[in-house]
């Protein structure tokens, strides 16, 4: 069965002075504001659709590395993932790096960057963002 998450964006005035709201509206977890300076320049209390984005991917990565590992009978102890998504004014986005750090019981360094590796490939948010350059730094700790 299909499921679908909503969320509503607001924005009043130009581009350059204007600003916004975008409402997480299917978890209820509340309304963030944004603006052009908060996109291009410093965050300054407020998000981005980068940051959004880089939220949904190090999320997807880390379930989809966890289930992969789990699927072939090595599941995580823990896995830690950072998502950096790179935004240039006039370009748009131009890359994410994700950086994963797992532990995980019963498995090599090798058999851990194939894992690392098809779940970059696999997880949902990746597949979606197929447009862009998303590379992998994967470390696994003891």
């Amino acid at each position: 069965m299909a499921t679908v998450r909503t969320a509503e964006a607001h924005w009043e005035g130009s581009l350059m002075e204007g600003q916004g709201e975008v409402e997480l509206v299917s978890s209820g977890v509340g309304s963030f504001e944004v603006s052009w300076p908060s996109r291009a320049e410093a965050a300054n209390g407020k998000t981005s659709p980068e940051e959004l984005i880089a939220a949904a991917h190090s999320t997807c990565y880390s379930m989809a590395l966890s289930h992969g590992l789990a699927g072939a009978g090595t599941p995580p102890t823990s896995v830690d993932t950072k998502a950096d998504v790179t935004f240039v004014a006039g370009t748009g986005i131009t890359g994410i790096k994700l950086t994963v750090t797992a532990v995980v019981p019963g498995l090599t360094a090798e058999q851990f960057q194939t894992a690392a590796q098809d779940a970059k490939v696999n997880c949902p948010v990746s597949q979606a963002l197929t447009g862009t350059t998303i590379t992998l730094e994967a470390t696994l700790s003891e």
